[in-house]
């Protein structure tokens, strides 16, 4: 039996080489393309419903953070999906190498906002500079699996993020479009790589 589980082992762990070598096309481009609208929807709904976010904290926080869970989910269950279509065989191990990819810049970025929320609330102007940056380390992670132009989509995450804390804690910081443009055109760009990305890979195949 210690054979066997060592066989199995090894069958599992070459599995594992082979989904972290392989370009990972579980990712939608129409659903990614989907919450960057998603987001612009958010911002404008700030606009008319959160006048002012630096006295409506919790207000501003439960769009956002609920937009970044909608986003999240709908993107989880398209890539699952799309997983198992994509890598009949690797799916599972191609599904946790992705996600071990952009886990550590969710699970930073979700403890960060409680953080600052509950700890320091005259700091809340830095969340949205501060998510774009963490985002964009997740899209760096990411880029060994996806298509390479995927790097320039990480790098307009970072220089959006580091834009905005550069700027300061002064009337734009938390405006809506602090957020909706960012995410509007960097979640565009992503679904414009993945598309020509696996386009060229079907063409060459």
């Amino acid at each position: 039996m210690s054979d066997v589980r060592r066989a199995l082992a090894q069958i599992e762990a070459i599995r594992g080489q082979v989904a972290r070598a392989t370009q990972f096309r579980g990712y939608g481009p129409a659903t990614l393309a989907a919450t960057g609208v998603l987001a612009v929807m958010a911002a404008a709904a700030q606009a008319a419903l959160v006048s002012d976010p630096r006295e409506q904290i919790a207000s501003y926080l439960s769009l956002w953070v609920g937009t970044a869970i909608v986003s999240l989910a709908l993107i989880s269950l398209e890539t699952i999906s799309r997983a198992r279509r994509a890598h009949p065989t690797l799916s599972l191990p191609m599904l946790r190498s992705a996600g071990e990819e952009f886990l550590p810049a969710l699970v930073a970025g979700s403890l960060l906002t409680v953080v600052i929320a509950r700890g320091s609330a005259g700091d809340v102007w830095m969340l949205p500079g501060l998510w774009q940056i963490l985002f964009s380390l997740g899209v760096f992670a990411s880029c060994r699996l996806l298509p390479r132009p995927m790097l320039a989509v990480g790098l307009w995450y970072l220089a959006s993020g580091l834009l905005l804390l550069a700027r300061g804690s002064g009337e734009y910081a938390l405006s809506p479009w602090a957020m909706g443009v960012p995410f509007g055109v960097g979640q565009s760009l992503v679904a414009a790589v993945l598309w020509l990305g696996y386009r060229e890979a079907h063409e060459s195949s």
